[in-house]
Formats: C-alpha cells, sequence, structure tokens
C-alpha cells in the first residue's frame, strides 16, 4: 500500500473522482491504473470509490446509550454508604433488602425505573459505579506483621478443610495511632471460619491474662461453642494462661507460621473491613476509652452479623 496519509488519501479520492466519471472507458482505466498506484487501494474498491459506491470517509460512530444513569448512581451511592461500604459482590444480594428497609423508615425515595435497575445492577456494575465515591474515601493503611513465637502447633490457611462452626481465628489490633511508645487500647477479633462471625472486645493494654478473660466472656455470649483458637505468635496469645484455658475447656489451640499474614486471612479481613472501619487509626488509651470502645462493639457487633453479607 501507498505510503500515504488518510488525509492526502481523502484529498485524492475527491479530486479524481469527478474526473474519473465523467472520462471515456479508456481514459478510466488509465485513472484508474494511477489512482490505486497513488492510494494502495484494490482495484476493485477503487472502481467502487470512485463511482461514489464505497464509503471511505470514517464512520460515524453512535455513543452507546447510559443504561445506569447519574440517578442510579447516587442511589448506589446511598446504600453503599448505609452498607458500611462493603464492596459489589456482598452488596448485590443485599440490595433488595435495603431498598426495602431504607424506603419503610423514610430514608430513601426511589422512582420505580431506578428501583428496577438497582434490582437488575450486577456486582462489577456497581464496583464500576462505585469507583469515582471509592476512590475519594481514605486509603487503607497496611499492618505490620505480628511478633513471632513458636510454642504452639502451626496450622496454616490451607489446614482448615471444612471446620464446624465454633472454630475462630483470633488477632489483636492496636489503637496506637502510628506511636507504640506507652500504653494504649487493643481490640481483640475472633472470626469464625465457618460463618464468618465476627466478635471485637475491647481492651485497656495488651496482655495475656485480659485476653484469656475475654474469651471466657465470649464463650457463653456466641450462638455457638468455641471450638477451636488460631492466633498468631504474640505473646499475649502463646501464653501459658492461654494454654491452660485451652486444654481447661477443650478448645483446639493453633497459630499461624511466622511472617505469613495468610495464615489468618479470615481475621486480617475483618481487622480492616470492621475495626479500623468503624473505630479508625487513631490513638485510644485509659480505662475511659477502652469502656467507650465496648460500648461501640456491642452495637456494631448486630450489624455486623446480621446485617452484613460476609
Amino acid at each position: 500500500m501507498a505510503n500515504i496519509s488518510r488525509e492526502a488519501r481523502l484529498e485524492i479520492v475527491h479530486a479524481v473522482a469527478e474526473r474519473y466519471q465523467a472520462s471515456s472507458k479508456g481514459d478510466k482505466t488509465r485513472i484508474l491504473d494511477e489512482f490505486v498506484r497513488l492510494t494502495g487501494y484494490h482495484r476493485k474498491h477503487a472502481v467502487r470509490v470512485l463511482r461514489g459506491k464505497a464509503a471511505f470517509e470514517k464512520p460515524r460512530t453512535v455513543p452507546r446509550p447510559r443504561l445506569y444513569d447519574e440517578a442510579v448512581r447516587q442511589a448506589l451511592v446511598v446504600l453503599w454508604e448505609a452498607s458500611d461500604r462493603i464492596c459489589g459482590k456482598r452488596l448485590r444480594p443485599l440490595l433488595p433488602l435495603l431498598i426495602t428497609s431504607l424506603e419503610r423508615h423514610g430514608h430513601l425515595q426511589l422512582d420505580e425505573v431506578v428501583r428496577g435497575k438497582l434490582l437488575r445492577v450486577s456486582a462489577s456494575t456497581i464496583d464500576r459505579l462505585l469507583a469515582p465515591a471509592r476512590a475519594a474515601g481514605p486509603r487503607k493503611r497496611r499492618q505490620k506483621p505480628p511478633a513471632v513465637r513458636s510454642q504452639v502447633p502451626v496450622r496454616t490457611f490451607a489446614d482448615w478443610k471444612d471446620p464446624l462452626p465454633g472454630f475462630m481465628e483470633a488477632d489483636l489490633v492496636a489503637h496506637c495511632g502510628g506511636s507504640a511508645s506507652g500504653r494504649y487500647n487493643h481490640t481483640l477479633v475472633l472470626t469464625d471460619i465457618f460463618s464468618g462471625w465476627t466478635e471485637c472486645v475491647a481492651l485497656a493494654v495488651r496482655d495475656s491474662s485480659l485476653v484469656v478473660g475475654a474469651l471466657e466472656n465470649l464463650r457463653v455470649a456466641m450462638p455457638f461453642p468455641l471450638r477451636g483458637i488460631d492466633t498468631d505468635n504474640g505473646g499475649e496469645f502463646v501464653s501459658d494462661s492461654l494454654l491452660r484455658f485451652s486444654r481447661q475447656h477443650g478448645v483446639e489451640f493453633t497459630r499461624s507460621r511466622p511472617y505469613q499474614k495468610n495464615d489468618q486471612a479470615w481475621v486480617e479481613q475483618k481487622n480492616g473491613s470492621v475495626v479500623r472501619r468503624i473505630v479508625g487509626y487513631g490513638r485510644l488509651e485509659g480505662i475511659a476509652a477502652a469502656e467507650s470502645l465496648a460500648r461501640l462493639y456491642s452495637s456494631s457487633r448486630l450489624f455486623v452479623n446480621f446485617f452484613q453479607p460476609s
């Protein structure tokens, strides 16, 4: 093909087409030969172009109409906020119940067309529509890996198989505000592998005796028996007091591999989606702050475990 630009090729077509159509048969052959040499067109296509029977202009593209308009996006943002900003895969099955509930309590009024679109939207489209709102929110911080202790049997993420309800991963979330100096509050987080049921307990300080006391209380508060607990390698977990607790109550006690946070993927996810989302990253210290945190968790556990898909 001749090495000329598309614009130049169009100019040649406009210049030659009229002369070609008005010429005799012999002249048309010579004009066609020259035209093919200049443009690089196939000879039959060149004939159609010069006769005006082939489109040589770039076709106009008609924009695809938007199915989910701004009204749908705004309503979706409201529903996303009401669900505590969960992802599209978790929000999609919750939408019918959430829409009905918000409308019943007067927090949302939807047009029938918008409602129908919200009930048909896919999880991937939800994430696409919410991308601008999600990008405007605060960024997540990475958690530091826990300290390393080696006193109890190791369980990896691949060893869970299909456990019964009651086998839980446990972790501590530090409310240090970015500074590890001094004494500050912690949150003990336990997540059930089978169901995703999550319990959060406020601790005034990081201490193994407080962890055992919290587990004693949770044993009677959870809807299933505590059958097993898997922790990281921190001294607040891998301790004589927790070993005694596990043996006394017949609770299987294991730990993750050092520096392998994927071994505790279930509870690590809840650290961010529950504790950090509700409490944030600020520093909390003292008994009063721990008591306020405990009151917050007594209410949030109902929302997290009964109203949020997991």
